[in-house]
């Protein structure tokens, strides 16, 4: 979970009376299942489960046990409530704003190919060309490991290696369009001039400070933690509440690199 969302649910928490009791599971299943069992000792009135990215989990059976939600992740079943950012209008609106700024051929260097994060984002992407009358291209998608810098790096040189290569990119986070930036860069290519690109979860050590500055789609991490904790204060006075599933916009912001 990052400071970011952290701090909104302390916001959420003082705001109401509440202490937050904060306790990191390390991705390790059994310690996670630990914290909560402990958590459930100390008579706790809520609990959220928040992971580092969006992504669908199996949550852990003993959250069942008190009022829970999840943040920055949901269950495909729908059984807990939840709130997520909304990735494919991310996806969507980062698109749009290469196609506004004049731009007609589209790549996208994207996460892991089997992340929710990315299945939502490419989505907004393919619905944006389609609202403009733009054709899709596989040959311009392009998928990385881990989503670090040197993937985006590797996968922008294949780009523009082709024979007729993109005019914008879009990158499923700022790490991947630092290596973009490095690749055109490399290739006597400016930006944007000859290639716009849109980056995603504005890390302002990095979109901030690239040059150009980079403009990117920002992550809803306070507004997700606030969420979390208002929707648990909400069940603790009313009792049995429904399972919301929410997805919070993600704003762009425009920078130099567009």
């Amino acid at each position: 979970m990052r400071d970011s969302a952290l701090k909104g649910a302390q916001d959420a928490a003082w705001k109401r009376g509440f202490m937050l009791m904060i306790v990191n599971g390390d991705n390790d299943a059994q310690r996670t299942q630990d914290a909560i069992e402990t958590r459930l000792e100390r008579k706790v009135e809520g609990m959220i489960y928040a992971t580092m990215r969006h992504e669908v989990i199996e949550p852990p059976q003993n959250l069942h046990e008190a009022p829970s939600v999840l943040a920055n992740c949901r269950c495909a079943d729908s059984s807990f409530a939840s709130v997520v950012p909304d990735d494919e209008k991310g996806g969507f609106d980062a698109t749009e704003a290469l196609i506004r700024g004049g731009r007609r051929r589209i790549a996208l260097i994207n996460l892991e190919e089997s992340s929710a994060a990315a299945q939502e984002r490419q989505a907004g992407y393919r619905r944006a060309l389609t609202r403009h009358s733009l054709p899709y291209d596989e040959a311009l998608v392009r998928y990385t490991d881990d989503g670090q810098p040197d993937d985006g790096y590797h996968r922008m040189n294949e780009l523009l290696a082709l024979d007729t290569r993109p005019d914008a990119v879009f990158c499923a986070n700022d790490r991947i369009a630092m290596g973009a930036y490095d690749a055109i860069k490399e290739h006597r290519l400016r930006i944007p001039r000859d290639i716009a690109v849109v980056g995603f979860d504005n890390q302002e050590v990095i979109a901030a400070y690239l040059r150009p500055a980079l403009t990117t789609m920002a992550l809803p991490h306070y507004e997700m933690g606030y969420w979390a904790v208002e929707y648990l204060t909400r069940a603790a006075a009313q009792g049995e509440t429904a399972a919301e599933q929410v997805a919070l916009p993600c704003p762009l912001i425009m920078r130099e690199s567009v």
